[in-house]
């Protein structure tokens, strides 16, 4: 018999730590893969993960690569935390017959626990995205001359004067959005998101599972911290790179502001003919790369976290 013990309250602290803690490590590549997914072929300012790292310190500092960390640490804690414990609400729910849970009901719960999560996702990526890709959005500006006004000057390069962007904040993003388009201004790639998140959940969980799985002893029915560990990092690397397409759709589509001849997208159909006329098959895997890094390790890191059952501790002391 398959007998799970599910603590809501749990669930949410080991998520939210374990969110917090991988996202803060794993931030600054997080914000080159938007940079490199959101520049066009033919009008690229960086040529490579560690070119847009570099470029990114030299003109915007070291905190420059930690533009919009506030927004995800925010609201990274609900949205691994509803993530997970979905996750496991669900695996829950399809073993109450006592039967051993098939591929297809893990997969299952992997897809409700990635319907759940675009509640808290999707406005943080939204946010996310304008502060991660101003930076490029002001060197991109400043070669073709365009919106001087509202624009001011630094030499953060030698190749010649650099023109960066005012400083934004999530508050006065979310705030322009309210006002002028309502809530649903922070749901604007509420599609494109969930065709991301789905699959991920539906391919990253039940992989997780069984690598996991490959490690727990007869003891305590428990995987070692090295095993747990690496079973994430495998099953969100391979998470990450399968649904990088529907990412590169999602970037686009939530990235308000556009650099010079930077078309906008009238929806996801419309952005994913443009992209593979334009610029061929090759642009969906923008970005694949670093999203794999980010992911992997994230991942790894939460799962740890997790089944170390810091959340368990917590509410038992309580």
């Amino acid at each position: 018999m398959c007998i799970f013990i599910f603590s809501l309250p749990a669930k949410l602290i080991n998520g939210g730590i374990a969110g917090i803690i991988g996202v803060t490590c794993v931030f600054p590549i997080d914000l080159t893969k938007t940079r490199l997914q959101n520049q066009r072929n033919g009008q690229q300012i960086y040529k490579s993960m560690w070119d847009c790292l570099r470029k990114t310190i030299r003109s915007e500092g070291y905190f420059g690569m930690y533009r919009g960390v506030a927004v995800n640490l925010t609201l990274v804690t609900p949205e691994k935390a509803i993530k997970l414990a979905a996750n496991d609400f669900f695996r829950q729910h399809f073993s109450r017959d006592g039967k051993k849970l098939t591929l297809v009901k893990e997969m299952l719960s992997g897809c409700g626990a990635g319907t759940c999560q675009v509640i808290i996702t999707t406005p943080m990526e939204m946010l996310k995205i304008q502060l991660q890709d101003a930076g490029r959005l002001g060197i991109y500006t400043a070669y073709h001359m365009i919106n001087l006004y509202s624009l001011k000057k630094t030499t953060a390069y030698n190749v010649g004067p650099v023109l960066v962007t005012q400083k934004l904040s999530a508050t006065q993003i979310a705030s322009e959005l309210l006002r002028t388009e309502g809530v649903k201004g922070l749901y604007k790639g509420l599609g494109a998101t969930l065709l991301r998140d789905v699959p991920f959940s539906v391919i990253y969980f039940p992989l997780f599972s069984n690598l996991n799985k490959l490690g727990m002893s007869s003891a305590d029915g428990k995987a070692p911290f090295l095993h747990s560990f690496l079973a994430g990092c495998t099953a969100g690397c391979t998470a990450a790179v399968a649904v990088n397409p529907c990412d590169v759709i999602k970037t686009r589509l939530q990235s308000l502001n556009k650099g010079a001849n930077e078309e906008a997208y009238s929806g996801i159909i419309d952005c994913a003919t443009n992209i593979w006329k334009k610029e061929g098959p090759s642009a969906f895997l923008k970005g694949s790369v670093c999203r794999a890094l980010v992911i992997a390790p994230l991942f790894g890191i939460v799962q740890v976290v997790y089944f170390l059952g810091v959340g368990e501790a917590v509410v038992e002391f309580v």
